[in-house]
């Protein structure tokens, strides 16, 4: 019994000891993933060195030489300096290796610096403080053995899609896929999406990879809200895949994407016209010749990627239509062919034909055709690749230039340019020619100090820097076409082999005038139709996100022409209804001038109300109210326009009129707080009863602060020995004088000095007079008088 005991004992013993050293290994265990775990998040290379996760290699090259420079330890005596200069190297190595760059902003950690160096199938960082064994749970998400390793290679970021893809698109088309992490329905089109990118990058068609979670800014430029998404981009254009995704709408979407008219159908009937376009295009023309009746999408992206050089035709071999141009140029059935054309059309330049045609095949036969035998300069852009600019680590090239024109009395002088282009087997010599009329400043260069009235010449040039210099020797004698001028060409080019000094006279070309910007409306017109087609295409599938933002401006545009055409027709019609007693009345007005019937014509009165013209005035903003009776209105509007003509072109300042006989009430109550500027006399203070005389005041009226600054009208025509005083802008009379002096002031004279009133009220130098509150307004609209300068002009003729 006793031993049964001690045995149990013991094996108590021994299980408590290995429970206490299993905990210990797992708690060392826990430490030592803590303490990498540590190391691993303290190193951030963006912050090492400064930079941003969007920063380009060019910035982050610069950053690691001046940083590098400074920490470098025999430079710098700092004790961490050799412990900086190691994170420094090691941020930088991180940051230029794309791949390397990519799995930290992933996972936050490099191949070298996972955990345990488990690489990626050992823990992995998790909402950036958990780290799991993803092989042991076997998990799809953030595996790089999976689909993420198949999709790193194509992974875009902002900068190399703006920098590279974009620019890259005018050549060929791109296919993206937006994706994301814990994205079931991107794991089901995975598959698909394989299959299909591996056969469109044979066809040389980009493909790419957003990943919403660490690319939001990328994705948010292509427009794209949602994972899975799938867009081509074209031209810098960005369009959407809205079908099935199956490999057979996956490719015709890339065939939609490009632009239509890249290939022509050539049949026995329009062959000729084919073909001899080359003289207007200045292109060499291509024919491919297969049994499928449609286009082949690599012989599209050929087209599409060389449409700036070659023009492109399509021979179906199946049509009874092709039988004479089989017949014709020998070809075939059995293979595919493609013939290069040039200046002649009966014969072609070059062939080729083989089963099963490659991409890289092809680009080198086009690459090697992409001229004409003797061009002519259209644009700088192909003169810079006819003619390039001298290298040293280049052989030379000479550009053998004839200045002809287009009438038909050149054509023998032409002819003979061609065929001597034709029989040149040399590649450093490049045949090509302008028309005189069409590139008159590059011709004046070169002509320059020579026998000008030849009609034609030849100059032979070599092009010394980008910046237009050439070395150039114009051969003498000119050009017509004849044995001799060939014999002494071929002479001048075989001393320039042999002594490239003979080129002594040396120039600054011109940029060259693109003779094809008649053309520009054609394109116009193609885009234009490009982009309606696509505007139709979301519609249709209801893409409402992107095609919101334009609806949204074309009905905003709309509701503000309508709107404005409403508010103008009302305006117009209250300015209509200005009742014919009051004309009459203003007719018989006491000395009007001559200009005082049209007055009204060019005054535009609208009804605006008295709290949004005063009450609610903006902040800043002043209204000068001319205070004014029917009889006197046309007088008075009159010198009013005249003396504040030069302050219409301030924004702040809005002038208007005030009628005394139906709103004196309320004229009253606002000068009772500017007491200490009317100076009321004593008489008139008796005579209580009796009603003030406000014609000819003008009121500057600030809504928003509540204050106001008077003018009085000033009397200049008679009394010539009194000074009245200014206040305010008015004038003080003397006591005693202000009931005789009203009833004598002339009525055009009481604004004469408006005009220094209003400079002082711009200064701010005139006494304010601030009102409580404004005092309401019997009578909700006021008559406003808008003096626009185009206005006040038209008064004045």
């Amino acid at each position: 019994m006793s031993n049964n005991i001690t045995v149990f004992g013991q094996q108590n013993t021994f299980k408590m000891r290995m429970v206490v050293l299993l905990l210990s290994v797992m708690m060392v265990r826990v430490l030592l993933m803590d303490a990498v775990v540590e190391s691993t998040a303290e190193f951030d290379p963006y912050k090492v060195l400064g930079v941003t996760r969007s920063a380009s290699q060019a910035e982050i090259k610069k950053v690691y030489k001046r940083l590098a420079k400074e920490w470098h330890p025999d430079k710098n005596k700092n004790p961490e300096a050799e412990d900086m200069f190691i994170k420094i190297t090691k941020s930088y190595e991180i940051l230029t290796n794309e791949e390397k760059r990519a799995s930290y902003d992933r996972y936050g950690q490099t191949d070298n610096t996972h955990p345990y160096g488990r690489g990626h199938h050992g823990f992995r960082h998790f909402h950036d403080n958990f780290y799991f064994d993803e092989s042991f749970f076997h998990f799809p998400f953030n595996n790089k053995g999976g689909r993420d390793f198949a999709d790193s290679k194509y992974t875009l970021h902002f900068n190399q899609y703006i920098s590279e893809v974009v620019p890259d698109s005018f050549k060929r088309p791109y296919l993206i896929k937006i994706t994301s992490d814990w994205c079931f329905s991107c794991i089901h089109i995975e598959p698909v999406w394989k299959e299909t990118v591996q056969e469109l990058e044979t066809l040389g068609i980009g493909i790419g990879v957003v990943d919403v979670g660490y690319e939001r800014r990328l994705a948010n430029n292509l427009g794209a809200h949602q994972t899975p998404s799938i867009l081509g981009v074209v031209n810098g254009k960005v369009s959407f895949f809205h079908y099935a995704v199956v490999k057979g709408h996956l490719m015709q979407f890339i065939e939609d994407l490009l632009p239509q008219r890249l290939v022509e159908k050539v049949t026995d009937k329009n062959n000729q016209e084919f073909l001899k376009s080359w003289h207007e295009l200045n292109k060499p023309h291509v024919l491919l010749f297969d049994q499928v009746p449609s286009v082949p999408l690599l012989y599209k992206l050929t087209a599409f990627a060389y449409k700036d050089y070659v023009q492109f035709g399509y021979v179906d071999q199946g049509l009874s239509e092709t039988a004479d141009l089989l017949r014709k140029f020998n070809i075939n059935t059995y293979a595919p062919t493609m013939l290069v054309f040039k200046e002649d059309v009966e014969k072609p330049a070059d062939i080729i034909q083989a089963k099963g045609m490659k991409k890289q095949i092809i680009d080198e036969f086009i690459s090697n055709n992409k001229f004409l035998l003797a061009p002519r300069l259209v644009n700088q852009k192909l003169f810079d690749e006819l003619c390039p600019v001298k290298q040293f680590h280049r052989r030379r090239k000479y550009c053998v230039l004839l200045i002809t024109g287009e009438e038909e009395s050149f054509a023998t002088g032409n002819e003979a340019f061609l065929s001597l282009a034709s029989a040149n087997t040399n590649d450093v010599l490049r045949f090509a020619y302008v028309y005189q009329r069409r590139q008159q400043p590059l011709c004046d260069v070169l002509l320059k100090n020579k026998d000008s009235t030849l009609p034609q010449q030849v100059v032979i040039l070599e092009r010394r820097n980008g910046a237009g210099k050439i070395l150039y020797k114009p051969v003498s004698g000119g050009w017509n076409g004849s044995k001799e001028d060939k014999h002494k060409l071929l002479e001048e080019l075989e001393r320039l082999q042999k002594d490239p000094s003979i080129l002594n006279n040396d120039a600054v070309l011109p940029e060259l005038n693109n003779e094809f910007t008649s053309m520009f409306l054609i394109r116009w017109i193609y885009t234009a139709y490009d982009y309606l087609a696509e505007i139709i295409d979301d519609l249709l599938h209801n893409n409402w996100r992107e095609v919101m933002p334009l609806l949204s401006l074309i009905f905003s545009a709309l509701f503000i022409l309508f709107g404005t055409v409403v508010i103008q027709a009302f305006s117009d019609s209250s300015e209509e209804k200005q009742p014919k007693t009051k004309a009459k009345e203003a007719s018989k007005a006491e000395n009007g001038s001559p200009n005082t019937s049209s007055t009204s014509r060019f005054f535009l009165v609208l009804d605006i109300t008295y709290t949004s013209n005063l009450v609610k005035l903006r902040p800043g903003h002043i209204n000068v109210v001319l205070v004014l009776t029917d009889p006197t209105k046309n007088i008075l509007l009159s010198k009013f326009a005249k003396e504040v003509y030069s302050f219409t072109g301030s924004f702040t300042l809005h002038f208007s009129f005030l009628n005394v006989d139906k709103h004196g009430e309320w004229m009253a109550a606002v000068l009772e707080y500017a007491q200490d500027a009317m100076q009321i006399d004593t008489d008139e203070d008796e005579a209580g009863s009796r009603k003030l005389d406000y014609t000819g005041y003008v009121l500057a009226l600030n809504g928003h602060k509540k204050y106001l600054c008077l003018f009085k009208p000033v009397y200049t025509g008679e009394d010539l020995d009194s000074k009245p005083e200014e206040e305010g802008g008015g004038s003080r009379s003397r006591k005693g004088t202000t009931r005789s002096r009203s009833t004598t002031l002339q009525i055009h004279h009481k604004l004469d000095r408006l005009g220094l009133w209003m400079e002082r009220l711009m200064e701010g130098t005139l006494p304010r007079y601030y009102v409580p509150a404004w005092p309401e307004f019997k009578i909700e609209n006021i008559k406003i008088c808008h003096l626009e300068t185009c206005t006040i002009r038209n008064f004045f003729k």
